[in-house]
């Protein structure tokens, strides 16, 4: 059950945190508060320096998984707040899932979805604004479902032209895909060049046949669904069999 309306953190509020290089967190499930977070130290993942294993690109090419973009973000943000079983709780509290819901609903934040045989198996979210992805939690119910959800996020940023992939914390699970950790003053310089790139309100993939979102009053948001869409089209063009995830993890094995 999503926290009343009134208590989620107002949109504006939260873009401004994101731009700032901030995010929220709360101490449990049920904790009505937030704090904010600035890390010391930043973990990224370079779009270019994504690690597609050989594991992975099989997989990918396999088509295991059925990927969709924003086809369910709730049921994605509930799979993420789920506790964690190492402590038994999470930092996805009921005033921050029901404030992403209206990130979504605005078109700001988004998710990535593998299916397997109909039932929702992995996946991610995050919120995007001009060229930059700021990813949030993901979680696997199967082995692979996770990585593959992230391979194809990197591949519709970079059909995107995104600039930045923001993972928050380093895990080693995101180190073994390519993120790095950097201070947070560096941080900051790229966040902010990724968004000094993008010239007023046009958005990510302007010019590149990627139609932008709607992002409200505080600039463009990043076009991801655009994007994904975009990146189909583009595995159907290539005329490579069996599924789109071999165009995927040609796109990512060629340029990792």
């Amino acid at each position: 059950m999503h926290a009343p309306v009134a208590q989620i953190i107002e949109p504006d509020l939260l873009m401004m945190a994101y731009r700032s290089g901030i995010f929220p967190m709360a101490d449990a499930r049920d904790d009505p508060e937030i704090f904010w977070v600035e890390p010391r130290r930043r973990a990224i993942l370079p779009l270019g320096g994504f690690n597609c294993s050989h594991s992975l690109a099989r997989t990918l090419r396999r088509g295991r998984f059925s990927v969709t973009c924003n086809a369910d973000f709730g049921a994605v943000m509930l799979a993420c707040a789920a506790p964690r079983r190492e402590t038994g709780e999470t930092w996805i509290s009921a005033r921050i899932e029901a404030s992403y819901h209206r990130l979504h609903e605005l078109g700001r934040a988004h998710s990535i979805e593998c299916w397997q045989d109909g039932a929702l198996v992995g996946g991610l979210y995050g919120v995007g604004f001009d060229r930059v992805f700021c990813g949030e939690s993901m979680f696997s119910r199967v082995p692979d479902a996770s990585k593959v959800a992230l391979a194809w996020l990197v591949a519709a940023l970079r059909r995107g032209g995104a600039e930045l992939l923001d993972c928050q914390f380093m895990t080693d699970h995101l180190a073994s895909l390519g993120a790095i950790e950097i201070s947070q003053a560096r941080y900051l310089a790229l966040l902010q060049a990724a968004q000094r790139s993008t010239e007023g309100a046009a958005a990510l993939g302007a010019g590149d046949g990627v139609a932008a979102g709607d992002a409200g009053g505080d600039g463009a948001g990043l076009a991801l669904p655009a994007a994904f869409g975009a990146l189909l089209g583009d595995a159907a063009a290539a005329g490579l069999s069996s599924s789109p995830g071999n165009f995927i993890a040609q796109s990512l094995t060629q340029t990792s």
